[in-house]
């Protein structure tokens, strides 16, 4: 395929069965073994979850409804995908990359915020894959694109897909509760842009949805944070949830923006471990559905590639 250009959608990975995690646990540790206490904690998560995480298929899915979006008028792009702690690890998919010999290379991290510690490890990652595989063509690595258009519209359909499940009534005080994942506090002596991007998806979705910021009726905190010890990005869900329990929000919608797929993150931090403690506030939680293949995001995705190309 000398006149194609690939395109490599790359996200975090995640073990399809429970006999995984072991494995999955020590390459995100960077080969430290995790304790038999975090085995059994992730263990317990994903056993609540299906026992598997959908994070492959769906990705599988995004690829290949983006594939047959960007190939509508032509036959120029095939779409691989590339995993960071699991496979097909980014390095493996280079491998293939190398052999299809694409003229040129642009690579998404499925992470619309930039971090040194997810985009930019994404993006190392696949440097080091490059030159292992020889694989030398030209290749645009997106940075970030946390205000993409499309993207932004993709979340106000699923925020006004949820809205609409609720009764009139109820819909005229429901809070929207944004959430991002958390990272550790040491990115921001590093300049890292992460805290103000997130803010900048939240403020465009804000605006397509003519929110009334003082309303009062929206807010934002971090969300599942790590194992590691020290300080991590906040305020956190846990905290924000408490806040609003005593301010009497008894109806709060989640809007995970900083994740653009099921996985184990939504499935049991959102729609288990949260909603629990709402439920102990007096608060009823729900959150909008993910994004994954929904024809609105796989077109932010090919407008991303288009102005990459």
């Amino acid at each position: 395929m000398p006149d194609k250009t690939a395109v490599l959608l790359m996200a975090h990975g995640a073990p399809e069965s429970l006999n995984g995690i072991p494995d999955y646990l020590q390459h995100i540790m960077k080969g430290r073994p995790p304790s038999e206490e975090v085995i059994g904690q992730v263990k317990e998560r994903y056993s609540l979850v299906g026992g598997k995480s959908p994070l492959l298929e769906i990705t599988q899915n995004q690829a290949a409804a983006l594939e047959a979006r960007l190939n509508q008028a032509t036959n120029a792009f095939k779409v691989y995908i590339g995993m960071r702690h699991w496979h097909p690890f980014i390095d493996e998919t280079v491998q293939q990359i190398a052999k299809d010999q694409p003229a040129r290379l642009v690579a998404i991290s499925l992470a619309p915020q930039y971090s040194s510690l997810s985009v930019e490890a994404y993006n190392q990652t696949l440097k080091k894959a490059m030159t292992s595989a020889n694989l030398n063509i030209p290749v645009q690595m997106v940075k970030s694109w946390f205000k993409q258009a499309e993207l932004i519209g993709a979340f106000c359909e699923k925020i006004q897909e949820a809205l609409d499940q609720y009764d009139d009534a109820t819909r005229s005080h429901v809070h929207l509760l944004f959430t991002a994942h958390s990272l550790p506090e040491t990115v921001l002596e590093q300049g890292d842009p992460y805290p103000q991007e997130v803010e900048g998806t939240v403020s465009a979705i804000l605006k397509q949805l003519h929110f009334d910021a003082a309303l009062k009726n929206w807010s934002f905190a971090f969300q599942s944070q790590g194992f590691r010890g020290g300080k991590w990005l906040g305020p956190d869900v846990e905290k924000v949830l408490g806040t609003l329990g005593e301010a009497g929000k008894n109806d709060v919608l989640v809007v995970p923006i900083g994740f653009v797929c099921d996985h184990v993150e939504i499935l049991y931090d959102v729609d288990i471990l949260y909603k629990g403690l709402a439920a102990s506030q007096g608060i009823s939680l729900r959150r909008t559905a993910s994004l994954n293949a929904m024809p609105t995001f796989i077109e932010a995705l090919a407008k991303v590639v288009q102005a990459n190309s």
